[in-house]
């Protein structure tokens, strides 16, 4: 498989990676499309075996798959800007944010196209990604996209596109609220008089085995919270803050903005 990335950002080059690391394609067969020269120098450092090119100097994509890893912002102007078409044996796989298949479908001329939603923890073969697919895609054909997302974490396939801005919202940008939440443990631990230092190690163990008690626990949440929360206890009284502040709305207010904003982007 000929495999072309359009846009070589960070979600493009980290897709590359983990390809190139379990050996679904040959570093030959990746061509690396980018917008800006500046990167080319970098690229070519990671990628020494792959072609590398700007927009405006492909005439024509030898590729049996296009994914296109450009900011959902930037997509318009991209489809402008390109001086090559698809060919019918090829297939599009969207990351872009919020942009629909029927959108994606219409601005390329093209119908072959595959939706997906990854985030940022593919970049340590640890992500989760949300896809789905226009009619007429093959099973088998699925089956491939399947094998190169699952090679960046885990991967679920939705039967209903509408489901994607939600997946957007939760996953996609999911690891920044946990970044979120975690650096305002830390500042906590920094105004109670402890080392940054320590209380970013104290508060990063903590998080971690959390995950850990948490995926291997038999418990439901909930269950899992009272285990710490005892009675007229510190971890109760913090909750209890949380709570007269409506901390957990706030939360979920926040996703749901930003499930909103993805709908926005498609225009």
């Amino acid at each position: 498989m000929k495999i072309a990335i359009l846009g070589a950002g960070n979600m493009g080059l980290s897709f590359s990676k983990s390809f190139l690391k379990y050996e679904l394609i040959k570093a030959e067969d990746l061509h690396l499309i980018t917008r800006n020269e500046s990167k080319f120098a970098k690229i070519s450092e990671e990628f020494p075996h792959s072609k590398i090119s700007t927009f405006n100097e492909v005439k024509e994509l030898d590729a049996d798959l296009i994914i296109i890893a450009v900011k959902p912002q930037d997509f318009q102007n991209v489809v402008d800007n390109i001086q090559f078409s698809l060919k019918d044996n090829q297939m599009v796989l969207s990351i872009m944010a919020g942009i629909k298949i029927e959108k994606i479908q219409k601005l390329l001329n093209h119908p072959m196209v595959v939706r997906a939603m990854p985030n940022s923890p593919t970049l340590l073969g640890m992500g989760i990604t949300g896809y789905t697919s226009a009619e007429g895609i093959s099973f088998n054909q699925l089956i491939n996209v399947e094998r190169l997302l699952n090679s960046t974490g885990r991967s679920v396939y939705l039967e209903n596109e509408e489901l994607l801005d939600g997946v957007t919202a939760l996953s996609g940008s999911g690891p920044a609220y946990f970044y979120y939440i975690v650096d305002a443990m830390i500042k906590a631990g920094v105004e109670m008089g402890i080392d940054e230092n320590l209380s970013k190690l104290f508060v990063k163990q903590t998080m971690l085995g959390a995950y850990h008690l948490m995926n291997n626990s038999e418990k439901n949440i909930e269950e899992l919270i009272k285990d710490v929360a005892s009675k007229g206890g510190t971890t109760e009284a913090a909750l209890k803050t949380f709570e007269e502040n409506n901390f957990k709305e706030i939360l979920k207010k926040g996703i749901l903005n930003a499930e909103k904003r993805a709908k926005e982007l498609n225009g």
